[in-house]
């Protein structure tokens, strides 16, 4: 395993997958690994995972996963399963890659999805616990009028501009995302068996206005889920609580990582 620098790509042989590494390296404290939401990247956390790690003093791992940022390009269209291939298949190899020895995953969106999968699929004693910030559980009616609108606007407006500076394919990275939601029968995802197998200590964040989710996405945690749920509510953010609440949501996160690997 080399040395991980500030920035670059860990290569898992059939992948190259950009990162940001801040503060202490794996073998030296705790690390967040954080995943990002349906259509981010590395680039686009902003200063999130500095005020992580300046609150927590634990080491911060940012990747993009495949087809996002400057990744390697994923392979279309995507199936409807590819948050499980996600968590299962590429996460494991990359927890190892980087030498992770104990820490948190910390996902957004799509990412939360994805680490409420790795806890569920993964027993892997390594990890404290998940923060899982406007996380998905379900499809709701909201989640696909959103995802549309997304997709229109894309192509429609400057948003392909703006998102093409984080992606080296902005149009295959929209496109292949969108498509899963609007092409596919969507009532077919659901992660409440996952949930139910995730064995780790939660703190889910919610916002009251999420445009992608109801407060539903957090009851179906609270009855599937076996393990404690801890549930940060902010009735005033929406789909983003660390740009929207941003004091409350670092506070609340922080303080659980803490608690976490304390115990």
């Amino acid at each position: 395993m080399a040395a991980l620098s500030d920035q670059g790509f860990v290569d898992l042989g059939d992948m190259r997958l950009e990162y940001r590494m801040i503060g202490p390296r794996p073998v030296d404290a705790p690390t967040l690994v954080i995943l990002h939401e349906g259509l981010g990247c590395v680039g686009m956390w902003g200063d999130f995972p500095d005020q992580l790690q300046a609150a927590t003093g634990c080491g911060v791992f940012v990747y993009s996963r495949l087809g996002y940022g400057q990744s390697s390009p994923a392979k279309l269209p995507r199936k409807l399963d590819f948050m499980h291939d996600e968590a299962r298949k590429t996460l494991p190899r990359l927890l190892d890659a980087i030498g992770f020895q104990r820490g948190l995953l910390v996902g957004h969106s799509d990412g939360g999805s994805i680490a409420a999968i790795y806890g569920g699929s993964v027993q892997d004693h390594r990890m404290a616990g998940l923060v899982l910030m406007s996380p998905h559980f379900i499809v709701e009616d909201v989640t696909s009028a959103s995802i549309a609108e997304v997709r229109n606007a894309y192509d429609t407006t400057d948003l392909r501009q703006r998102l093409g500076r984080y992606h080296a394919d902005g149009d295959a990275t929209v496109h292949g995302w969108t498509d899963v939601w609007l092409k596919n029968d969507f009532r077919q995802w659901d992660l409440t068996d996952d949930l139910a197998h995730i064995r780790v200590p939660v703190l889910i964040v919610q916002g009251g206005q999420d445009q992608y989710g109801t407060m539903r996405q957090v009851e179906i945690a609270q009855e599937e889920c076996y393990c404690p749920v801890e549930v940060l509510a902010l009735p005033a953010a929406k789909h983003v609580p660390h740009w929207e609440a941003p004091e409350e949501t670092l506070a609340a996160v922080a303080e659980f990582i803490k608690r976490a690997l304390r115990t």
